[in-house]
């Protein structure tokens, strides 16, 4: 028989209350705050470990060779994709907590952590390696793993080696079945058909064209650099995986496209906290040390706003509603497509 387990062995307590160690007690200059400071940065860096559990069981489902849209495991996409934006959500409302303590509560010990930084919590920098933030689309290169432990800067590389969930859901999306069957389409209505183009997006293109102001149409030209080029240098998601991003957006109504609707949906939701996050850190760095320099090193202030600025991982995902047009002036489908987007085989 298994021995009982207690609440205090579980979650080991012991070790768990013994973690903090403030600098001040040991310089024997004690400063309140400084209990208040290292549970909130422990506190975060148990949320990454949470947010890591999640993002690497989403990874091992879509790397799979075939993920039926229709199976649960999709459903378990969502789900843990939801899951991390409440995580991401308690992360910026811990900023809350912090933003109690003043700018002079933070010098009574500020000096005593040099050179410890935020900006070497490798957990965060492997998160956003695997979500799909590049070492070539990183802010300040040449400085994010340079106060960094050895092992921590190899965990990252290794995160950066592999494929991350903007790649995996470039090769999700160019899986999508419903424009490979030519016989299908053969009867839609196309006003203006382009050689080499689907019927489909030879027709949207001639709609969305259509809805532009004067001053838009530019954006033509971006539609065909965007959904008709091969391979344009530089983009994440590769014209065929936009065509049927936007092709989920613009037909999400239908039952089949509902939970990939709701899988790209998260994914800029994601996004969008994990900007509100660095903003809000970015803000409160400025409320407490000013235009000082971080105690890692870093421009403080001005290093985190260009970090916020640049690091939106799903960046092009959120471009495509630059392509969307009116419902009602949606190409209907053929009869044989919107049987299969209605569940039925």
């Amino acid at each position: 028989m298994a021995a009982e387990i207690h609440y205090h062995d579980y979650l080991q307590l012991d070790k768990l209350l013994r973690a903090q160690a403030p600098e001040s007690d040991k310089h024997h200059l004690p400063a309140h705050d400084e209990m208040l400071f290292i549970i909130i940065h422990q506190a975060y860096e148990l949320w990454f470990k949470q947010l890591h559990v999640e993002t690497d069981s989403i990874l091992d489902i879509l790397s799979r060779p075939a993920l039926n849209d229709n199976a649960p495991e999709l459903q378990t996409v969502v789900h843990r994709l939801n899951r991390m934006i409440t995580i991401l959500r308690v992360l910026v409302h811990q900023v809350d907590i912090m933003e109690t303590m003043t700018p002079m509560d933070f010098l009574d010990f500020r000096d005593m952590l040099r050179p410890a930084s935020g900006f070497q919590s490798w957990q965060f920098k492997e998160l956003e390696a695997k979500l799909g933030l590049t070492f070539e689309d990183r802010h300040g290169k040449e400085y994010y793993t340079s106060h960094l432990k050895k092992e921590h800067v190899e965990i990252i590389k290794k995160a950066e080696e592999n494929k991350s969930l903007s790649t995996l859901l470039n090769d999700w999306l160019e899986r999508m079945p419903f424009f490979n069957d030519e016989e299908k389409w053969k009867a839609f209505l196309v006003h203006a058909p382009v050689e080499g183009v689907h019927p489909f997006w030879a027709e949207y293109r001639y709609q969305y064209s259509n809805s532009l102001a004067e001053i838009e149409k530019a954006n033509s030209e971006v539609f065909d650099e965007l959904f008709i080029k091969p391979a344009v240098p530089g983009r994440k998601i590769s014209a065929k995986a936009s065509r049927a991003a936007l092709f989920i957006m613009l037909y999400r109504g239908y039952p089949m496209l509902q939970l990939p609707f709701q899988l790209l949906n998260a994914l800029l939701e994601i996004d969008v906290q994990l900007s509100s996050w660095r903003y809000r850190h970015m803000n409160m760095v400025h409320r407490m040390i000013g235009t000082r320099i971080g105690t890692g090193g870093s421009t403080g202030k001005d290093y985190l706003q260009a970090a916020a600025d640049k690091h939106y991982i799903f960046r092009e995902l959120a471009q495509l509603n630059s392509f969307l047009i009116e419902r009602r002036k949606l190409p209907a489908l053929p009869p044989e497509i919107e049987k299969r987007l209605g569940f039925v085989g």
